[in-house]
């Protein structure tokens, strides 16, 4: 099985696939909406196989969605 594994951050969304030697990275900050996380992400992944998506939240998760919109990203993602 290979994994995406993808850490949202305040400053640059860092993603790795399994097999893959470099990590790519996406610029984040005040204006990402979970939205173009979405397309940037896979954008970036584009070539890369993965059967599964690990992600990393800056926020805190209830009953498997995010509870609240993270203070350092833009809005949206209690709505992923």
């Amino acid at each position: 099985m290979n994994v995406l594994v993808c850490d949202i951050g305040g400053h640059n969304v860092k993603i790795l696939a399994t097999g893959q030697d470099e990590p790519r990275k996406l610029s984040s900050g005040q204006t990402l909406t979970a939205q173009l996380m979405v397309s940037g992400v896979k954008n970036l992944a584009g070539e890369w196989k993965y059967d599964v998506v690990s992600i990393g939240y800056p926020g805190p998760i209830r009953q498997g969605r995010p509870a609240a919109e993270p203070h350092n990203l833009g809005s949206g993602w209690g709505r992923v």
